[in-house]
């Protein structure tokens, strides 16, 4: 696997994988970060998965219920147990923190932020949960623009809310892999094999559930875009 090369200080144009397997683009931006120089442009890797559940470095094995014939991938990023499959749009963005000029915290705040800007492409409101990463959205009525209010319940912290897009990154010697992943239209029921990055109960949605009618490759074009902009320095 390769990468398209930029100069540094210009917009990163994304690299379409296409469907790749995801043990060896794991491998391959390990790979990457590892080789890279102060010099070596960043990347964006965009791609979909065959089905894998994907374990995070911290990873409890209980969270995994049933994953029946579907393999599960040890990885060294953070967070819990996610599902990737075909219908999820998946970024990996390799940045160079460093270089970049922003700390991990906000490189997550940008993250989210380009998947809150994708929804809103698509009139969707997405939300954050404080110290729960990723987008969720609200089930009974997504499309509303009403922020979250009020303290969310202490025992069901996502009451009413389900998890639209998923994040977890590693970063090493001030460089970043992973990334994060949109759900478009896929097949949910894995999710239910699973306690989504380690919350019990946890409604998974996709695009197309929610009534967004788009293509994976209408979802993957916004969203690197949104990432190429949030992502500069």
């Amino acid at each position: 696997m390769t990468v398209a090369e930029h100069p540094i200080g210009t917009a990163i144009a994304p690299r379409w994988l296409g469907r790749v397997d995801y043990a060896e683009t794991f491998a391959a931006m390990k790979q990457f970060t590892l080789e890279r120089q102060p010099e070596t442009p960043d990347a964006l890797w965009m791609c979909e998965h065959a089905p894998v559940f994907t374990q995070g470095i911290a990873g409890k094995q209980d969270h995994i219920l049933n994953p029946g014939s579907i393999p599960v991938v040890q990885t060294d990023r953070g967070g819990q147990v996610t599902f990737h499959g075909p219908g999820q749009v998946v970024g990996y963005p390799l940045i160079d923190l460093r270089r970049a000029g922003y700390f991990v915290k906000e490189y997550v705040y940008r993250i989210e932020e380009s998947v809150l800007r994708t929804l809103a492409h698509f009139g969707v409101t997405g939300h954050r949960v404080a110290g729960a990463p990723g987008i969720y959205v609200r089930l009974d009525d997504p499309f509303s623009h009403a922020a979250l209010t009020g303290p969310l319940p202490a025992g069901d912290p996502f009451r009413g809310l389900g998890k639209i897009a998923a994040l977890g990154i590693k970063v090493s010697r001030h460089a970043t892999y992973h990334g994060v992943a949109l759900n478009v239209e896929m097949d949910l029921e894995p999710f239910s094999r699973i306690n989504p990055c380690g919350y019990a109960g946890l409604q998974t949605v996709d695009l197309s559930t929610i009534g967004v009618q788009t293509t994976w490759e209408e979802a993957a074009r916004v969203l690197s875009q949104k990432l190429t902009t949030y992502l500069a320095p």
